[in-house]
């Protein structure tokens, strides 16, 4: 009889101890047979959560639009990987593709890359690109030398992370275990340090008061470095779109969605989506580590503003029917109002450090 993953748990910590919260958001998420990546299509209405390419077209056209004018100015003529990680349905690569073809040449001169881990998106993403030579790969690693335009739009909130709690004693690392009914999943603390306290922030270093909890994601920090690597060594640029904080504090972000609802992280793991806020502080210190430069974070009210979508919407409208015309104005507040989606995601550009900053990024130093 098939384990379930609370099973499959239970009965590793049963046997091992605690687990850190990095190793049960990996088993939840990305688990071959129960993670919750692998199993469904968790988008939209009738999944748990709505992505910024499901709300309107515009967004992955404007994404589009910003790659190919990058590419002019710091690729062309040569070729150009086009790559996105993490890529959904694939409707953001869809967009972004037919709007590209006001510039002919640089769809020529690109090659589709999408960086994806679940069969069933893997599947979804060949139907949206249905038509387009576009190449699967299993990380970055695996798409082959050359510049590259790197779209990750909501990849780093899903990766798995580590959280820190300050104690009397100095940082100890939140641990999974199993309550006192030997069935439900705790957490509680390390009884020692543990060398991943390293990767904490000196800035929440300095101001920690006890009880204060820091979050470290060592696989965004990892992408996010290889990401600066990539393009030092092969020139490009990079386009992260996430939500989170652009300085990087304590606190605790943790969550849990199913059904568009909150959802407690511990409970049923493999079928709610586990997040957690980005760090863009320390992806960018990531980058620049890799030997790229960094623009930003803005947030993406500001990023998609500077790009038009005021002026596309308007173009949109123009020609609709007066539902549609309300639906496309509706989308365009949800995408660049502060008290929706317009301040809590940002956007953050990594470019060669000779590189001019990309189009919306100029009001922004590099470094």
């Amino acid at each position: 009889m098939t384990k379930t993953l609370s099973e499959l748990l239970r009965r590793r910590i049963r046997l091992t101890g605690p687990i850190t919260v990095s190793d049960f958001m990996a088993e939840a998420l990305g688990h071959p047979e129960h993670g919750y990546y692998m199993t469904r299509d968790p988008f939209g209405v009738a999944g748990d959560f709505t992505t910024a390419p499901e709300i309107s077209q515009m967004f992955g056209e404007l994404i589009g639009l910003w790659c190919a004018e990058v590419w002019r100015a710091t690729v062309a003529p040569r070729p150009v990987c086009l790559v996105e990680m993490g890529p959904g349905r694939g409707t953001l690569m869809a967009d972004a593709l037919r709007a590209a073809r006001m510039a002919p040449e640089f769809l020529a001169a690109a090659s589709v890359h999408m960086v994806e881990t679940s069969p069933v998106l893997a599947a979804m993403q060949q139907q949206a690109l249905a038509g387009h030579d576009a190449r699967w790969h299993g990380s970055l690693g695996d798409v082959p030398d050359g510049p590259v335009l790197l779209i990750a739009n909501e990849l780093f909130d899903a990766l798995p992370i580590r959280q820190f709690e300050m104690t009397g004693e100095g940082w100890r690392e939140r641990m999974v275990g199993l309550g006192e009914d030997g069935e439900s999943f705790r957490l509680g603390l390390a009884p020692g340090a543990t060398a991943g306290e390293m990767l904490i922030p000196d800035a929440i270093r300095r101001t920690a008061a006890e009880g204060d909890v820091a979050e470290v994601c060592p696989a965004g920090l990892s992408i996010a470095r290889a990401i600066g690597e990539r393009i030092a060594r092969h020139g490009g640029a990079a386009l992260v779109v996430d939500y989170g904080h652009a300085v990087s504090g304590a606190g605790e972000t943790l969550q849990a969605l199913r059904g568009h609802e909150f959802h407690d992280p511990l409970q049923d793991p493999g079928t709610a989506d586990l997040t957690a806020h980005v760090d863009f502080a320390a992806l960018a210190a990531a980058a620049r580590e890799g030997g790229g430069a960094v623009h930003g974070p803005i947030t993406q009210g500001e990023f998609l503003t500077r790009l038009g979508i005021e002026t596309r919407a308007a173009q949109l409208i123009a020609g609709a029917s007066p539902v549609q015309a309300t639906d496309i104005a509706a989308a365009c507040e949800r995408l660049i109002a502060r008290e929706q989606m317009g301040y809590l995601f940002k956007a953050m550009a990594i470019t060669l450090p000779a590189a001019a900053p990309p189009p919306a990024f100029e009001e922004t130093a590099g470094s």
